[in-house]
């Protein structure tokens, strides 16, 4: 008798106990509504995407209490205007590449990425336990912002080109469209750059306001229809080894936010910045397949081109270091850490990578000869 009264009276407490569970949860936490504005249109899927995967997923871990809209560019700000915007408190948070805004700070370029610098792992090395974030942050609270690594294209192609480029010479005079500190490495040797939100290009290159345009990869290139007006696509992006985008969040909001909300935002970036790497390495390569079967000329960008932009590179960044304190903080970080990840890099991962896309190229020459392995 007293054990079937003591389990009537704990089931009953166990019952009451269900029942107020789910009411604190709901009570616990406010509900919060934030927008995004994204440098990006919809149409491409990928970096767009990226705001609206942070936006579901920290509504998934939240219980839906703390839910973020993405807006692509142009709907609230521009594409370029969305350091601007998360800073006056237009929006609560953006999603963007830094060096969209080097004209305010130069030192943003190393969030994004520079020419002849990391690549995708190496930034993300340098980033989370580099000591990359902190350095970047600091220069976000100038702004009234902070910063989360939130996407990643991995490198990029060189970009689409009207006329081949064979020469130093030949860059001469090119009205190319390049966004952040790789514009003025260009134009040490002669390039006009021009900085036009993605958009924006395809009317600038069909018109001849621009003669060439870089942009992501075959993926997102071929959805903007650069092949279309402009017929040589040139390898590699060596001004984008890598190029990470930010999650940039209003401070003053960040604060309010509960701490469980907090790491939810801080958490569904963290996913973003893996996915958006893994997307682009899946859809890149059949991407670039049709774009060639299309008509496209795959050019690589001649050894002499690629060492005098990279001298043109190490000097700009000496120049500034010399004038921008905040620059030469975080270039010495920057390339202290590359120093050390390339002597890292090239005794295993470049020695794995090359001997293994050797061989690939190898039996693609000779398909005997892989036949005959078998």
């Amino acid at each position: 008798m007293q054990r079937r009264e003591f389990l009537r009276k704990a089931g009953a407490g166990l019952a009451v106990g269900a029942a107020a569970t789910p009411a604190i949860a709901q009570t616990a936490q406010p509900e919060i509504r934030w927008r995004i504005a994204s440098s990006f249109p919809k149409s491409l899927d990928v970096l767009f995407g990226a705001a609206e995967h942070i936006g579901r997923r920290v509504a998934q871990i939240t219980g839906n209490k703390f839910q973020i809209r993405a807006f692509a560019a142009g709907e609230i700000v521009p594409g370029l205007q969305v350091l601007d915007a998360v800073q006056a408190g237009t929006v609560e948070c953006g999603h963007t590449a830094s060096y969209y805004y080097v004209g305010k700070n130069p030192a943003f370029a190393f969030d994004t990425t520079v020419p002849f610098g990391l690549n995708t792992r190496q930034h993300n090395a340098w980033m989370y336990a580099g000591g990359g974030l902190e350095l970047i942050r600091e220069l976000y609270k100038d702004y009234g912002c902070i910063s989360f690594p939130a996407g990643n294209t991995g490198a990029q192609m060189g970009g689409w080109f009207r006329k081949e480029i064979k020469t130093v010479a030949d860059l001469k005079g090119l009205k190319f469209r390049i966004a952040g500190i790789a514009g003025q490495m260009l134009a040490k040797l002669g390039v006009v750059p021009q900085q036009i939100a993605g958009g924006d290009i395809y009317p600038a290159l069909e018109k001849g306001t621009i003669d060439a345009t870089e942009w992501v990869g075959p993926y997102d290139d071929e959805k903007l229809g650069f092949h279309k007006v402009a017929k040589y696509y040139y390898y590699p992006g060596f001004w984008e080894g890598t190029a990470q985008l930010s999650f940039l969040v209003n401070q003053k909001k960040w604060d309010e936010l509960p701490k469980e909300y907090q790491y939810a935002l801080e958490t569904a970036c963290a996913e973003a910045n893996i996915l958006m790497t893994a997307q682009y390495d899946t859809k890149n390569p059949e991407a670039l397949r049709r774009l060639v079967g299309g008509g496209a000329q795959l050019r690589g960008f001649p050894r002499p081109v690629m060492e005098a932009c990279m001298a043109a590179a190490f000097e700009l960044y000496e120049e500034i270091a010399q004038k921008n304190a905040q620059f030469k903080k975080v270039y010495d970080a920057w390339n202290k850490f590359r120093s050390d990840e390339q002597l890292w890099f090239r005794v295993a991962e470049h020695s794995f990578d090359s001997f293994v896309l050797a061989e690939a190229s190898r039996e693609l020459r000779n398909p005997s000869a892989k036949a005959a392995k078998k």
